[in-house]
């Protein structure tokens, strides 16, 4: 039906601004292809997929069971989303900076912040650039 994708198993139609209202002819509105990868990945050899397990971030939009894109080559800075690893356990934090205090902090309010300290066993293994979810089992 669409004859200009390539590779229908790499790319799929993007669709420019569908409405949530009223529907409208969409064939109109065909923007390209879409890759995921391309979309998500900007670089590769850098890059890889974790499942979430848990709630902590659930105000951030981010849910149990979500797909996250973690890209291991951009330098973890304030207020990103970051995967930790904390005394050999991963987790998914907001990494923050106050008063050259740094904390891996949680999207949701039944979750304490995890305050790192020079003893602390804490290694960032790379920042979230994107999520992905499935709306049906």
């Amino acid at each position: 039906m669409f004859s200009f994708i390539s590779d229908p198993k790499k790319t799929r139609p993007l669709f420019a601004s569908v409405s949530a209202g009223f529907p409208s002819p969409a064939a109109d509105h065909m923007e390209c292809a879409l890759d995921l990868n391309d979309y998500l990945i900007e670089r590769p050899a850098a890059s890889f997929f974790v499942r979430v397990s848990g709630h902590s971030m659930t105000d951030a939009g981010i849910y149990d069971g979500d797909i996250l894109v973690v890209d291991r080559s951009i330098k973890p800075a304030h207020k990103q989303i970051v995967l930790a690893v904390i005394e050999g356990d991963f987790t998914v934090k907001y990494l923050m900076e106050e008063n050259n205090c740094w904390a891996l902090v949680p999207a949701h309010k039944d979750y304490e912040p995890i305050k790192l300290t020079h003893r602390t066993d804490c290694q960032i293994w790379g920042t979230a650039v994107g999520v992905i979810r499935r709306l049906l089992p």
